[in-house]
């Protein structure tokens, strides 16, 4: 029995609660024989300065009849249980943090060692694969620091597990010698799960199958688990995007509740839902996607005036229809945003609004909130107007198409929708203006070659093709950019509570290995300790045409950190703004759809405090929601990186030029030309040498024959080996470019001198790099929208 759900004694037996206990009122409302709160539970131990036993706390607390004493009894537990105190093995009740203890989140590796991720945001706590056996990956511990590892990092024991995360696992089934256990595809779960006899359900072997964890691995034994349900074969079609949403625990069922409610939706926008909105319809909206889009968030006009401009962003109305604390809205807040695999995707919203009712489709009418802005001749914002509207899209135009108006005269698109050429030209016109403001901002502007994956008849990858964006893509990212700052300082006028889209300044250590790493190169990133995106896009237009332009870029990226939602404003590194948030897609993040609801609380002029959610509420949504982008990113990653170790497991023995992406302590992680696919040169491969990491200069160097290898150089591979299960791909060293036909040779360079690449350009590294603009038109894999900056 928990805590929270202890008898409650008839009020004649009441006992007052102490004086002291500033909580007691609380504890009185919740609890006909109240007894301390927790808080005050933890001043006393705090004020005791020791572990205490239960009788001992009961004392200081007056506690002296039974009834209370059970009750008592049951909150300690529950403390214990939440990671708030523990309990030695005297049986007495210590503070966590009074006994160098850590609680966390473990972060499993493939190798089979992990991590705790302290839950105050200190450094990860080492795990080693001893430590490891005990849990599972995202389980919850307590842990201890026990010393400091032969890398530096610190150490730690499982003290205590308070949550286990996997109550059911994905995994592939194997049989050896009458024993049968499960292999989880998650790879950052290294044990395996054995199964009875009894629990298994009929499946074969290698068969992928949902394992319920009937006991948790611990110190001296393995997980054992029962089959209870046969997912499929190993390398049936769309496996891997079923092993991605088991293993990354993505729901992707719909709830009773929330079908019901859905049933309850008209179809078509309604007479009523209509009433009270500015009546946009004779205004040429148009939306401009991908080919292969079926959701539009946002339609877009613009027109030029005597002096600037207007432009008029209008985003489907997914608050109209989504309220806070219904059936969808709590499915929407737990899938946290859309997630696009290759020829499928998991919505955040049911097909009904996300491709029907709010879907900016064209020639019906739809529900929409409207930012409508005012920009000069700079490009500056103005000011902005935000209502709500009704519409009909005049069009639906495809980014190619566009670019096609745009660029060419004779296009048959432009008689096809000649009616809308001239508003394509204002908006032309005004993304001119806009992107000469953001060269004038200095925002970072790294072009970005995305790669799409194509699919036979038995969904098996045929081939992965570069997906190219043009000025049309940029387009309607400008326009989106600026709705979203216009937003951001709308809300930050208001003072309402709101998630901020924030990208901090890269760490000190970063940018002093960021420093080490240009000096070799002759540069200087200027700023001093707080650089800006100014000064990153310096660095880069200086190497701009050069063989190391590809090199420096992407070492400029990765000393950048990750941009995540918050309530406390801390600015867009990467694109120099000081107010930003993501306003432009509701239908597919839910911070969107909590931006509109502010917006829509601030035209009724109420107190703030009158809002439906708090600054605390909004870190818990900024938290959840940067969590589950990451997760969106992990799983589809994990699927896109099996559906390539398949492609290559049928070109065992052959060879490709390739170009390095990564360095790390254990070898080099190179991408195929021109398959797009990445593989690991171990370290053992690269010659008769001791080579050393520099993780400062992103490059492998030979201790005896003083070969380096880094980011950029181009080597001649062969596909060794290709593991499934982990997802590795091994390949076979064969020679750096300048090498020519020698197996076990690299080029030998001074530590500052240029990577090797073609200098004639025939051969330059494929460009693959993140962009700080809004993903709002870059398509992913499978041609699918990704969360944006």
């Amino acid at each position: 029995m928990t805590e929270e759900s202890h008898p409650q004694i008839p009020s004649d037996n009441r006992t007052d609660t102490p004086p002291a206990d500033p909580h007691a009122d609380r504890e009185a409302d919740k609890y006909d024989n109240p007894i301390p709160s927790r808080e005050f539970i933890i001043d006393l131990l705090e004020k005791e300065q020791k572990p205490m036993r239960i009788k001992q706390i009961a004392d200081s607390l007056d506690i002296d009849d039974d009834e209370r004493f059970e009750a008592l009894s049951r909150r300690l537990k529950a403390m214990v249980r939440d990671g708030q105190l523990l309990r030695n093995r005297r049986g007495a009740f210590g503070l966590i943090q009074k006994m160098d203890l850590i609680k966390g989140k473990v972060i499993g590796h493939p190798g089979g060692f992990g991590f705790v991720q302290p839950e105050d945001g200190g450094s990860d706590l080492f795990l080693g694969d001893r430590e490891m056996h005990k849990v599972f990956h995202g389980d919850l511990v307590i842990a201890s620091v026990i010393g400091v590892d032969r890398k530096g990092r610190r150490e730690g024991m499982i003290v205590e597990i308070i949550e286990h995360a996997n109550e059911q696992l994905l995994g592939r089934l194997h049989f050896e010698d009458g024993l049968a256990w499960v292999q989880p595809t998650n790879n950052k779960i290294a044990q395996d799960v054995f199964i009875p006899q009894d629990g298994l359900l009929n499946a074969e072997e290698g068969q992928i199958v949902l394992v319920e964890v009937i006991h948790q691995p611990t110190k001296r034994s393995s997980a054992i688990g029962k089959v209870i349900e046969v997912i499929g074969d190993y390398l049936a079609p769309g496996m891997e995007i079923d092993s991605a949403i088991h293993a990354y625990d993505i729901p992707n069922e719909w709830s009773e509740d929330t079908t019901k409610q859905l049933d309850a939706i008209p179809d078509e926008v309604t007479e009523a839902d209509k009433e009270g909105r500015k009546d946009l319809r004779s205004l040429p909206l148009v939306t401009i996607d991908g080919e292969d889009s079926k959701d539009f968030d946002d339609a877009v006009f613009a027109k030029r005036r005597k002096k600037g401009w207007r432009l008029v962003v209008a985003i489907a109305d997914v608050s109209h229809y989504v309220k806070p604390g219904t059936p969808l809205d709590k499915e929407a807040y737990e899938r946290g945003n859309s997630v696009y695999f290759p020829q499928q995707v998991i919505p955040m919203l049911p097909e009904k609004l996300s491709n029907g009712l709010c879907s900016l489709n064209p020639k019906v009418d739809r529900l929409c909130m409207v930012c409508d802005m005012y920009i000069d001749d700079d490009g500056k914002l103005e000011r902005t107007q935000f209502y709500d509207a009704v519409m009909n899209s005049k069009a639906r135009l495809t980014y190619n198409q566009v670019h096609e108006m745009l660029t060419d005269e004779q296009s048959e698109h432009r008689q096809t929708f000649a009616e809308f050429v001239p508003n394509i030209e204002d908006l032309n016109d005004l993304y001119q203006v806009l992107k000469k403001a953001r060269e004038e901002r200095g925002a970072l502007d790294f072009d970005t070659t995305e790669t799409r994956i194509v699919f036979d008849e038995n969904r098996k990858i045929e081939k992965i093709v570069p997906v190219t964006r043009n000025d049309a893509h940029k387009l309607i990212e400008e326009c989106m950019l600026m709705a979203n700052v216009a937003t951001a300082r709308y809300l930050k006028w208001h003072k309402i509570p709101m998630l901020y889209r924030v990208h901090e300044k890269p760490s000190e250590e970063r940018l002093t290995n960021l420093r080490t790493f240009l000096g070799d190169f002759g540069l200087t990133l200027e700023g001093g300790d707080e650089p800006g995106a100014q000064d990153y896009a310096a660095v880069s237009e200086a190497v701009k045409g050069t063989p190391h332009e590809h090199l420096v870029e992407t070492v400029l990226l990765r000393s950048m950190n990750q941009a995540v939602y918050q309530p406390e404003n801390q600015g867009h590194f990467g694109l120099n703004y000081e107010y930003y948030t993501h306003f432009t897609s509701p239908i597919r993040r839910y911070p969107d759809l909590l931006i509109h609801r502010a917006i829509r609380f601030a035209w009724t002029k109420q107190a703030v405090t009158e809002f439906n959610y708090s600054e605390q509420d909004m870190k818990s949504f900024g938290e959840h929601c940067s969590s589950t982008e990451r997760r969106a990113d992990e799983a589809t990653r994990d699927a896109v990186t099996f559906l390539k170790c398949e492609f290559l497991s049928h070109r065992l023995g052959e060879e490709y030029d390739a170009v390095v992406t990564a360095a790390t302590n254990f070898g080099l992680f190179v991408e195929l030309d021109p398959l797009y696919v990445e593989g690991l040169v171990h370290i053992t491969e690269l010659g008769e040498d001791y080579f050393h990491y520099d993780a400062s200069r992103h490059c492998l160097k030979g201790e005896r024959t003083g070969k380096v290898y880094r980011l950029g150089d181009r080597l001649r591979v062969q596909v060794a080996q290709v593991n499934l299960d982990d997802r590795k791909i091994d390949l076979r060293f064969l020679s750096s470019e300048e090498d020519g036909d020698s197996e076990t040779t690299a080029e030998t360079k001074p530590e500052g001198a240029e990577t090797s690449a073609d200098e004639s350009g025939e051969s330059k590294p494929k460009k693959r790099k993140r962009s700080y603009r809004k993903k709002r038109g870059g398509r992913g894999r499978g041609g699918k929208k990704k969360t944006g900056s």
